[in-house]
């Protein structure tokens, strides 16, 4: 179950891939489509957040920061 971390409210396009960069911002990058490139990142929002190990961090639907406990050494 994946818990909210930081509300941002980013608005969301289609054909851009959004992402928590390194910097704790959030980030987007066109989608390669069929013989187009993709990539030129650009900052979306300043969310300003930690990151922990052990957990997976994403922009949900609702535009917000939020993270998920990764699943290690399951069977």
């Amino acid at each position: 179950m994946a818990e909210k971390v930081k509300t941002v409210g980013v608005r969301k396009e289609s054909g851009y891939l959004y992402y928590l960069g390194k910097d704790g911002n959030v980030w987007r990058s066109k989608m390669a489509r069929a013989g187009q490139k993709g990539g030129s990142a650009t900052k979306v929002a300043d969310a300003g957040v930690r990151r922990e190990a052990g957990y997976l961090y994403f922009i949900d639907k609702n535009g917000d920061v939020s993270r998920a406990k990764m699943a290690r050494g399951r069977k």
